[in-house]
């Protein structure tokens, strides 16, 4: 669940890694309709077409449970879409700082975190207050975020289908 506003190679570099790695069989992606903490997000369909340049046997994009605010509360119901898969969570190591502020974070640490280093954080300090089960990746590094991509709308941070998809359709 993320926001995808727009995705870009840091994106789909994460999921490449993670597959290539073996830490995942399969990626299931879901751009949320609304972010509590978002405003500035373009529309769904639009995240969501983008997205599709990146779908493959591995990588699902997901545009029926795009409804949900709180990840918690979206990965139930992902337990029950797909109840013959272990679930995991891919978080940004900024997430994992303030993760006690998650709805029922508790809840989360049931499930496997898998937290992608970023910034040089020290993610251990984090994950040590936590009693749950963290695969931390600390050896690939992407500093590219939707942020830097959207004030720099080119092919360095953006594959070149989705940056095509923004300039017909006048995104951002």
């Amino acid at each position: 669940m993320g926001s995808f506003n727009p995705p870009h190679k840091g994106h789909i570099g994460i999921m490449n890694y993670l597959l290539d790695n073996c830490y995942v069989d399969k990626i299931l992606i879901i751009p949320t309709l609304n972010y509590w903490d978002k405003n500035n997000l373009i529309d769904i369909k639009d995240r969501i077409n983008m997205l599709k340049f990146y779908e493959s046997d591995e990588i699902i994009i997901d545009d029926t449970h795009n409804k949900y605010i709180y990840t918690i509360d979206l990965v139930k119901e992902i337990e029950k879409s797909y109840p013959n898969y272990k679930l995991s969570i891919i978080m940004g190591a900024d997430n994992i700082i303030g993760l006690d502020k998650w709805k029922n974070y508790q809840e989360l640490l049931e499930y496997n975190i898998i937290i992608m280093n970023r910034n040089g954080i020290d993610i251990t300090e984090y994950t040590n207050k936590y009693d749950g089960n963290f695969t931390i990746i600390n050896d690939f590094n992407m500093p590219i975020s939707s942020t830097i991509t959207r004030n720099n709308l080119s092919s360095e941070y953006i594959d070149d289908n989705v940056l095509k998809y923004i300039e017909e359709n006048n995104l951002y």
